[in-house]
């Protein structure tokens, strides 16, 4: 497939709104009634560890020690940096994984007499930082923990793993998954909005194809979670729903509509006073985050809300040149 370049740094640069990189530092939409299964990414490598730390060595094996379950685990990973572009004839780049800590590779505890020469971190800020440290080749290694795996619609934890603390590991040099999003309203005003896309070193970052629930089917599907803040499902953060990255553009969008939950029961309606939107980053690079400030609702008679929203919604057509409009 040939390559699709996205707006311009410039063009972007000119946009009053919402313009979102890796948390400090720097879709409509396939909706998933249940929790989406992850894709590869900034590598899985257990639920629930505490004590965790990692060291690397100079030929780029990674050796991660934590507790998990009342058990002291040592895992190595290597073979695997950065992401490569949507392929449909190749599988995205990931680590090879001993949990043995060596005996399953080479047949001896390489856990023993491991020499780190990761140093000190170098790179960006990146949220749910556990751990990292620079290579001396001047690659970065991150551990991550967060609770992706979340019950949607605000509702309580329903099926066993919602709620749980994922680790998870990267390797990457040079930039991040970047995440763009921007905020207006939709259905004449009716309801909330998010739009916005995911990208990587300029390319849309997007699978090919999903189970009818949303669930990427390939290595490349990212799905994108989306928590509100102080909305009408109560105070404090809360799952609204997982979405995936949408073909060929990595764009997505989201109206804050009623739902129907899995039990059927109707759930509001759920604009908050704040969102933030997390994603795997592409290949084994790192997972990121955007968080933004939500919008009052629309006040028709306001000249300020219609321009906003004539902008926004020119904004949302060219994002999403190549896939189906979003509903304006």
């Amino acid at each position: 497939m040939g390559e699709r370049r996205l707006l311009s740094g410039a063009t972007l640069g000119r946009l009053p709104f919402r313009v979102a990189v890796p948390v400090a530092a720097v879709v409509v939409v396939l909706v998933a009634a249940t929790l989406p299964a992850p894709a590869q990414a900034s590598q899985l490598i257990a639920r629930n560890t505490s004590s965790e730390r990692f060291a690397v060595s100079r030929d780029g094996k990674a050796l991660i020690t934590y507790h998990a379950a009342g058990r002291l685990q040592r895992v190595l990973a290597w073979g695997a940096v950065n992401a490569i572009a949507p392929s449909e004839e190749q599988r995205q780049v990931e680590f090879q994984i001993d949990y043995s800590g060596g005996w399953g590779r080479v047949g001896r505890p390489v856990w023993k007499g491991f020499r780190n020469t990761c140093g000190p971190y170098r790179g960006p800020a990146l949220p749910w930082l556990v751990t990292a440290c620079t290579a001396p080749d001047g690659s970065h290694w991150a551990l991550q923990g967060w609770r992706r795996s979340q019950a949607n619609f605000g509702l309580a934890p329903w099926k066993p793993g919602h709620g749980a603390r994922e680790l998870r590991l990267s390797h990457w040099k040079g930039p991040v998954a970047r995440l763009d999003a921007w905020l207006d309203w939709s259905y004449s005003g009716r309801w909330h909005h998010l739009f916005g896309r995911v990208s990587y070193r300029g390319l849309p970052v997007h699978g090919f194809s999903t189970t009818p629930v949303g669930e990427p089917l390939d290595s490349f599907g990212r799905v994108l979670y989306l928590d509100t803040y102080d909305s009408a499902y109560g105070p404090g953060w809360r799952r609204e729903n997982g979405f995936v990255a949408r073909r060929p553009d990595g764009s997505f969008c989201y109206g804050f509509v009623p739902h129907r939950a899995p039990s059927g029961e109707l759930r509001p309606a759920a604009h908050g006073s704040r969102y933030r939107l997390s994603v795997s980053g592409p290949g084994v690079t790192p997972d990121v985050a955007w968080e933004g400030a939500g919008l009052h609702n629309f006040r028709p008679n306001d000249a300020g809300d219609r321009e906003h929203e004539a902008r926004m919604n020119d904004l949302q057509r060219q994002l999403a040149s190549g896939s189906t409009p979003c509903h304006s």
